[in-house]
């Protein structure tokens, strides 16, 4: 059970880290997290040592076994298994900043209830992005804002965090759900997590917060992303979520004790939704 916002008590904060075959990258970023209550570890199936180095740096880690394939359904695994109140979205490539978390904490705590990381405001940017990739995320962005009656600055980024007790509000795919289909995948498993999750915050009526956010390089590896087979999917989602999913979503009871949550203070921070 999660405490609820108004205690004095301060959140709790689980971070969920997915990763496949990511023990080198773990081994720089692990050891840089800041204290938190609990750090999930959700392994696709890794056949390198991920599992064994998250254990050494961090023996406390707790580790789920994804039960499909795919990031959206990496992270789904980790929010189900998740204790905290406080749930941060972290990658294992080293792209993401340790730094930040508090940040979006922070925002949180001021009285959001979801806090997206945004690359395109002022503070945030990326040493990742081509120029390609990023054309295609700010079409994608005014697309979305266009369908959604959003204003956000960002679609595609996956450095979020929000109150725990918003998931039954999002009917993400579940993690026991059957499979349909050859590709082991069941909608929303995919990297369109980020969008689908862009989607359903918005249709769940939430105070939404961006944060300036700075994605760095992978340091070791390649990503699986496809800027094309997965802009694709992304632009999909969004006309999907338009038409119809987003009569599964429930607006969200506004609450007022969180742990540590100081409604009376804004984050001072923009583009909010809700």
């Amino acid at each position: 059970m999660h405490v609820r916002r108004g205690s004095l008590t301060p959140p709790l904060v689980s971070v969920v880290v997915p990763a496949m075959n990511e023990a080198r990258n773990l081994e720089i970023i692990l050891p840089q997290l800041p204290e938190v209550h609990e750090v999930i570890l959700v392994d696709g199936n890794s056949v390198d040592d991920t599992v064994e180095v998250a254990r050494r740096i961090l023996p406390d880690v707790k580790v789920v076994t994804q039960t499909r394939k795919g990031k959206g359904n990496a992270l789904v695994c980790g929010f189900q298994a998740a204790t905290g109140d406080i749930i941060v979205m972290f990658d294992a490539d080293c792209s993401a900043d340790p730094a930040e978390i508090p940040v979006f904490v922070e925002a949180l705590i001021k009285g959001a209830d979801f806090a997206k990381g945004s690359r395109q405001m002022a503070g945030g940017g990326s040493e990742d992005l081509t120029l390609i990739r990023n054309a295609g995320n700010r079409g994608l962005t005014v697309l979305s804002n266009m369908m959604l009656g959003t204003r956000y600055t960002e679609l595609c980024y996956g450095y979020n965090a929000f109150w725990a007790d918003i998931l039954p509000s999002l009917n993400l795919p579940s993690p026991t759900a059957a499979v349909v289909g050859k590709n082991g995948k069941v909608w929303g498993d995919g990297f369109e997590i980020e969008t689908l999750l862009t989607c359903r915050v918005a249709a769940a009526d939430l105070k939404v917060v961006e944060v300036p956010s700075v994605e760095k390089l992978r340091v070791h590896g390649e990503s699986n992303l496809n800027a094309v087979s997965d802009g694709l999917r992304v632009l999909r989602t969004i006309v999907t979520e338009k038409r119809g999913a987003r009569k599964m979503i429930t607006r969200y009871p506004r609450r007022a004790d969180r742990p540590g949550a100081r409604r009376q203070e804004q984050p001072a921070v923009v583009g909010q939704s809700g």
